[in-house]
């Protein structure tokens, strides 16, 4: 169950590195209006690329929560750290789900709650 824990934890880890970095770096590409549900025409708005940027930096923060909970954190911290931000995934999820997009739900979520429960199994 550990190694199925971690490789979990590991892949939403991923997703939020790859969403920090859409959000950040790409926010004014066809990739990112496809992904994010919007028109390419809004997203070449700078105050809306100052939004998309601002909310990379807190995926940024999750994924490097799970960096630290994964690699960096003592072994008795490292599931405390992880339960803790995966908990924060999932309420991100939820609030994504209820108010932007329900795909938010199986996509950010789905992988957040398995994760979490196989942390918390181990």
């Amino acid at each position: 169950m550990a190694i199925l824990a971690f490789i979990l934890t590991f892949i939403v880890m991923i997703e939020h590195i790859y969403i920090m970095i859409l959000e950040m770096f790409f926010a004014n590409t066809k990739l990112a209006a496809k992904t994010f549900g919007v028109e390419k025409e809004l997203l070449a708005n700078k105050k809306v690329q100052t939004l998309f940027a601002n909310q990379g930096l807190y995926n940024g923060f999750l994924a490097a929560g799970l960096v630290w909970g994964l690699f960096f954190a003592g072994a008795g911290m490292a599931e405390t750290v992880q339960i803790f931000f995966l908990s924060c995934v999932v309420v991100a999820a939820l609030f994504g789900g209820a108010t932007s997009s329900k795909g938010i739900l199986v996509k950010q979520g789905l992988p957040a709650v398995l994760a979490l429960v196989a942390v918390l199994l181990v």
